[in-house]
C-alpha cells in the first residue's frame, strides 16, 4: 500500500510541521535503504532541479563531515554564499540543510517537502522514496533556487547510487575507504572503493585522501577521464607540534594553523580540501588567510570532540573499524586519566568484534546501552561481544547495560570522580542522547 499522500488530496495542512513530516517519511517506503537512482531522478527532472554554481561532492568511510564542514567553513569565510547538506543529523533534522552556515528554518523547508511531493504525485506512475532520497530532493530543490555560490554534498551511503549523485559534482572528495555497510557495498576494499568512485565525473577533479587508494578506485577515474589527484603522489602534507604544510598541484602552502577539529585523521582530510581548493581555484578562488581563519573556526560536533569542565567527556561518532582506530589513537594521547567509563550503542550489522578491539585496553568501564531503534544491537549482544573479547567484572574494570544512553550517562556520573573520563561513541543516536541530556550550556561551551 503507498502511504504517501495520493495526488490531488495535498494541502497546506496536510503535515503541518516538519516532525510530522519526517514521521510520515519514516514510514512511507517499503525499506529504509533502497540503493539506485532510476525513481529518484524521474522525480528530480519533474523538479527540474539544475545547478549553475559549482557543486563539490564527498564521500568515504570516514571524515566525510568533517570535510565538509572545512570546505563550508572556508567558502563562508571567503565570502561565498555557501549551500551545505550532511547526514545524519545529531539533534535537528535542520542540520541536514545549511545556508552559510546557519540551518535551514522548518518553514522552508516545508515548503520544498511540499514542492517534492506534488512532482512525485504528478508523474504518470508516481513512485514511493526512501527518506533519505524524499529529504535530499527537498534541500536540493531548495538549493538549486537559493542563488548560491557554491554547494557541498555528503554521501549517504556508497556513492554510485547515493541519492546525492543525481548531481554532477564539478570535484569530487573519496575521504578513506573501509570495510562498512558490506550489504550494500561489498565486503573488501576494492569493490567498496569502486562504489564511492561512482561519484567522479569526466574532466573533473578527483581527490583522493586515502593514502593507499585501491586499485579500483584508480582505474575508475582514468576509465572515465576524470583528473585523479592521489594524497601521498599528487599532493602531501606535513607537520610538527606547532604547525603543518600542504604542497601539490603546483602549489604549497606553509605556516598553517591546526585545524579546530580534533582526531588523528584530520590532517589527511585537511590536505584532500586543500587540493579540491587548489583544482577549483580558477572557478572558486579562496586566499591563504580565509584557508587559516576556516580551519581555526571550523565547527563539528561529535568529531572528537571534548567536552569542558569535569568530567571529561568526549563525544565521537566512530562506528565502524577504521574510525574506532582513530578514536583509539586520539584518545591515547590525551594524558593519565585514573579511569576511563565508555558509553557504546551501535547498529547490529556493523563489525562489533572490531569496532571494540582497538579499544580494549583505553577503556576501563563499559556502558552498553539500547538504541531506540530495531536496527540496533541490544545492550546484552554488546556486553556479551565485550565478555568474549575478555573484559571482566572487577574492582578496576566492568560491564554494564542500559536502557538508553541518557540512562547510562546519569548512572557513569554516579560512580565516578572528577578526574575520569567518560568516552560517548558508536551510533549517531548513541552520542545524540548523551548530548540531549547534557543539555545546551555543557555543549555550547565545547565551541
Amino acid at each position: 500500500m503507498n502511504q504517501y499522500i495520493n495526488e490531488g488530496q495535498l494541502t497546506p495542512n496536510t503535515f503541518p510541521n516538519l516532525e510530522s513530516w519526517l514521521h510520515h517519511l519514516e514510514n512511507a517506503h517499503p525499506v529504509g535503504i533502497d540503493m539506485g537512482l532510476h525513481r529518484i531522478n524521474e522525480v528530480k527532472q519533474k523538479l527540474a532541479i539544475h545547478f549553475s554554481c559549482p557543486v563539490i561532492t564527498v564521500g568515504g568511510t570516514n571524515g566525510k563531515g568533517s570535510t565538509c564542514a572545512f570546505l563550508e567553513s572556508i567558502f563562508n569565510t571567503a565570502g561565498y554564499r555557501v549551500g551545505c547538506h550532511t547526514s545524519p543529523h545529531l539533534l535537528r533534522f535542520n542540520e541536514r540543510a545549511k545556508i552559510n552556515g546557519e540551518e535551514v528554518e522548518d518553514s522552508i523547508l516545508l515548503e520544498n517537502f511540499s514542492a517534492v511531493e506534488v512532482a512525485r504525485c504528478s508523474l504518470p506512475k508516481p513512485v514511493s522514496l526512501t527518506y533519505f532520497e524524499f529529504t535530499t530532493l527537498a534541500i536540493l530543490n531548495l538549493f538549486a533556487k537559493s542563488q548560491l555560490d557554491i554547494v557541498i554534498l555528503e554521501v549517504g551511503l556508497g556513492g554510485r547510487l547515493d541519492a546525492v549523485n543525481i548531481i554532477d559534482a564539478d570535484c569530487s572528495i573519496i575521504t578513506s575507504i573501509d570495510i562498512d555497510h558490506v550489504d550494500y557495498l561489498g565486503d573488501t576494499r576494492e569493490k567498496i572503493a569502486f562504489e564511492k568512485a561512482g561519484i567522479f565525473r569526466p574532466g573533473k577533479p578527483a581527490i583522493c585522501a586515502d593514502p593507499l587508494a585501491p586499485n579500483s578506485l584508480i582505474k575508475y577515474a582514468n576509465d572515465i577521464g576524470s583528473k585523479l589527484y592521489l594524497q601521498g603522489k599528487d599532493f602531501n602534507f606535513q607537520g610538527d607540534q606547532q604547525q603543518w604544510a600542504w604542497a601539490g598541484l603546483d602549489k604549497r602552502i606553509s605556516g598553517l594553523g591546526y585545524p579546530a577539529l580534533r582526531g588523528a585523521n584530520q590532517l589527511l582530510n585537511a590536505s584532500a580540501v586543500l587540493a579540491a581548493l587548489t583544482a577549483l581555484k580558477n572557478i572558486v578562488p579562496v586566499g591563504v588567510q580565509d584557508i587559516r581563519t576556516g580551519f581555526a573556526l571550523v565547527d563539528l560536533p561529535a568529531r572528537f570532540q571534548v567536552l569542558p569542565g569535569k568530567p571529561t567527556v568526549v563525544l565521537d561518532v566512530a562506528h565502524n573499524p577504521h574510525a574506532c582506530s582513530a578514536l583509539a589513537q586520539s584518545i591515547d594521547k590525551m594524558g593519565y586519566f585514573p579511569f576511563t567509563h565508555a558509553i557504546f550503542g551501535v547498529m547490529s550489522d556493523k563489525d562489533i568484534v572490531n569496532i571494540i578491539r582497538p579499544l580494549l585496553g583505553l577503556i576501563d568501564y563499559w556502558h552498553c546501552v539500547d538504541l531506540p531503534i530495531e536496527r540496533a544491537a541490544k545492550a546484552k549482544s554488546l556486553e556479551l561481544a565485550l565478555e568474549n573479547q575478555g573484559v571482566k567484572n572487577s574492582i578496576d574494570s566492568g560491564i554494564s547495560v542500559s536502557s538508553s544512553p541518557k540512562d547510562a550517562y546519569s548512572e557513569t556520573l554516579e560512580s565516578i570522580t572528577e578526574n575520569d573520563r567518560i568516552v560517548v561513541f558508536g551510533s549517531f543516536l548513541t552520542v545524540a542522547g548523551v548530548m540531549a541530556s547534557l543539555g545546551s550550556t555543557r555543549i555550547t561551551q565545547a565551541h
